[in-house]
């Protein structure tokens, strides 16, 4: 019989790498274990990505960097901020990153896909990932293929983090199938600071992070055969104890986890706030988060 595939994203198997049993209360436990709050950096990073999204599928006309306070006022999530005046200043900070990142664009550029699913089979892998945007640049060739991944993190990003991204590797080696065409160049997009991380990958340097990311499923799947032939579960899903427990979902759930102090779901905006990244301001056109909450029924 051939050997059944291994589906996979890049949050699946990140989600073992860092932690086998925060994958196994993700993925396997039903039904899964109630999760935390939500977070408010969680909240503001998926709010300037679907502004991104909403400027990069209008018409080209219509791109202007001083809409990207209307554009994220449309997509503004609300949840997990302290209060009310803690989620405007979130928002008036994105705003200015959206405004400064999209003066830097040709309003022309047509990206080979937004928020695009690619896809692509190994001989263990059935892996699917969702690109933030693929841009066509020209190469030595012809035209190449380049992911662009969004960060809004507080942390600077290096080049070193774009290479060693196995997301990143993985999106390039789906693109170069889904597009027919070479895909080497990986760049981070850092909206706080303005910066760009990126990373050239070879042919070799692509087919080592793939290797790595079926090592990781083949652990994944010794795990689950351990478990279903009878082993412990806690045995075979091991806690992996870091400072990261405090941000975990599951954290009320892990007895490692519980052991650790628990963050805020709002701490990393609070800490963003109090220490904005050093780039220029630029001058935000809207400056009037959404509307006041709802009253609670």
């Amino acid at each position: 019989m051939p050997q059944r595939l291994f589906v996979c994203t890049p949050s699946k198997l990140s989600a073992y790498t860092d932690c086998p049993r925060r994958y196994r209360y993700t993925y396997l436990d039903r039904p899964a274990p109630p999760k935390g709050p939500p977070w408010a950096h969680n909240s503001l990073g998926a709010s300037v990505h679907t502004a991104l999204r909403g400027w990069f599928t209008a018409a080209p006309g219509n791109r202007r960097p001083e809409s990207a306070a209307t554009l994220l006022k449309g997509s503004w999530v609300r949840e997990g901020y302290r209060d009310e005046t803690q989620e405007r200043a979130a928002f008036r900070q994105a705003s200015r990153w959206l405004e400064a990142y999209l003066s830097a664009i040709d309003p022309t550029d047509e990206p080979l896909g937004v928020e695009r699913v690619v896809a692509v089979k190994t001989a263990v892998l059935a892996f699917n990932g969702r690109a933030d945007r693929i841009d066509s640049r020209p190469g030595p060739r012809g035209p190449e293929a380049v992911i662009v991944d969004y960060k809004t993190g507080r942390a600077t990003l290096t080049d070193d983090d774009a290479r060693g991204s196995s997301a990143l590797a993985l999106y390039a080696f789906a693109a170069q199938r889904v597009f027919r065409r070479p895909c080497r160049r990986v760049e981070l997009h850092h909206l706080p600071t303005g910066t760009v991380s990126a990373f050239e990958h070879t042919e070799d340097s692509l087919a080592r992070q793939v290797s790595r990311a079926e090592a990781t499923a083949a652990d994944i799947g010794t795990a689950e055969q351990a478990v279903a032939r009878g082993a412990d579960p806690d045995t075979a899903f091991p806690t992996t104890p870091s400072t990261l427990c405090g941000w975990c979902d599951y954290r009320r759930t892990c007895p490692a986890g519980r052991q650790v102090p628990e963050q805020p779901q709002w701490a990393a905006v609070e800490r963003m706030l109090a220490e904005p990244a050093d780039r220029p301001a630029a001058v935000v056109p809207v400056d009037d988060p959404p509307g006041p909450r709802p009253a609670p029924e």
